[in-house]
């Protein structure tokens, strides 16, 4: 969430940085329920100082008078309260400004391309689609997760099953011995406090899976991703400076309504309410985080160097960011049945901006209680992964062979086939 008095000091260039994120902001009302909050507060903290003067004097002559200020200072709390409560909806609504780099546009035509990386398989042969090739192996199983659970669910299994789950193992292998991030296995749901630090609350409720309790006001919701779990585990804590860098990873399940998606990515597992994603995420002192997401990016696109399989980075736009991203880096896969790059990780920086909605504080080098910073990003999506295996990996017969780093992983396994 945004500091009000930083937009207070920098209003022009607030309200400039939010329309280039495509929002039509209400500056007016936001400046006349700051002004009115202020007022109400210096009228409660005079009130305040007569009580205190009047109690300090003694004189039972002002006592009546003494009754009356307590009754005016109730009314003007409840007063501030409200207006406070409109100011923090409308604040919270809004999403981060973005750095000074990241390139202004409405939508992901503007995101800009880096670099890419790694050959393009060439193929004497029609390239198969992933949901193809694992229909043909019998070890994609969509017909069955309809009937049992319903659309954009999938039944993985035998030799893809622990395809899967290699994936992840050498995901995390990778992330814990070489990159120095701390494996978590985090509870997979969250609270309401938690999803509104990470900024899936209010603003994205229709998008989350509520799981639904026998306490009413206690709220509970499937993780979208473990960033709302592991981020949250600095909320409403002052951190030691010494223990930054916090680097997380943690590889769980995700679940998400996709609301919004209707007609895309229907076939196959490029898009579906349950899907296993390695997530990193870093804690910072609030002026690392530039040098902390070219660091996360590198950890993410690692792994696809190690499973040789052809990439680009990108950089999003104002308009294709996230909530609460301040700059992204998209890194999108090749996927030959469809001829182009896809979305495998996407690593942001939050800046102070979930911090400040979280209460994650540290005492910075100058000994001031100041908010951390917050980066988050896939190191990689599991199911997305191994749809780029399949797809780049295939061979003319219908199998398909197995990276060599993932080989210890699948008993020295050369390829998976029906034989």
């Amino acid at each position: 969430m945004h500091n009000i008095k930083n937009i207070r000091n920098n209003l022009d260039e607030f309200k400039s940085k939010i329309q280039s994120r495509n929002m039509d902001i209400n500056i007016e009302e936001i400046v006349s329920l700051d002004k009115e909050n202020r007022t109400l507060i210096q009228k409660k903290e005079n009130l305040e100082k007569e009580k205190k003067d009047i109690s300090k004097s003694k004189d039972k002559s002002l006592f009546e008078k003494s009754k009356k200020i307590s009754i005016e200072l109730d009314s003007l709390a409840k007063e501030q309260s409200l207006i406070k409560k409109k100011l923090d909806k409308i604040l919270s609504s809004i999403p981060n400004i973005p750095m000074g780099d990241v390139p202004i546009g409405k939508d992901e035509t503007f995101n800009k391309e880096i670099n890419k990386f790694g050959s393009i398989p060439k193929f004497d042969f029609n390239a198969r689609s992933h949901y193809e090739i694992g229909e043909k192996l019998n070890m994609l199983d969509f017909n069955l997760a309809t009937k049992t659970t319903g659309s954009r669910f999938v039944f993985v299994k035998d030799k893809l099953a622990a395809l899967e789950r290699a994936i992840s193992n050498f995901m995390i292998d990778v992330h814990t011995q070489t990159n120095g991030y701390k494996e978590i296995s985090p509870p997979l749901m969250a609270s309401d406090d938690s999803m509104y630090g990470t900024g899936q609350l209010p603003k994205f409720e229709n998008d989350q899976f509520e799981v639904k309790l026998d306490e009413k006001n206690d709220r509970k919701f499937l993780i979208p991703t473990a960033e709302v779990i592991l981020t949250n585990m600095a909320r409403d804590q002052i951190l030691n400076i010494k223990d930054l860098p916090m680097r997380l990873v943690a590889a769980t399940p995700c679940f998400r309504k996709e609301a919004g998606s209707y007609g895309k990515d229907t076939k196959g597992m490029i898009r579906q309410h349950q899907f296993y994603k390695v997530e990193l995420v870093s804690i910072v002192e609030n002026d690392k985080c530039e040098e902390e997401l070219n660091r996360m990016t590198n950890c993410a696109t690692m792994i696809l160097d190690k499973l040789k399989l052809p990439y680009r980075k990108i950089i999003l736009s104002t308009g294709d960011m996230g909530f609460s991203a301040e700059k992204t880096y998209d890194i999108e896969v090749w996927l030959p049945s469809e001829k182009k790059y896809r979305e495998i990780s996407s690593c942001s920086s939050c800046g102070t901006f979930q911090a400040t909605r979280m209460k994650a504080r540290y005492k910075n080098k100058s000994n001031e209680t100041t908010f951390v910073g917050t980066l988050n990003g896939s190191g990689l999506a599991v199911g997305r992964t191994l749809i780029a295996i399949l797809e780049n990996y295939q061979n003319s017969d219908g199998s398909v062979s197995i990276p060599d780093v993932l080989k210890p992983y699948m008993n020295n396994l050369d390829k998976i086939s029906n034989n």
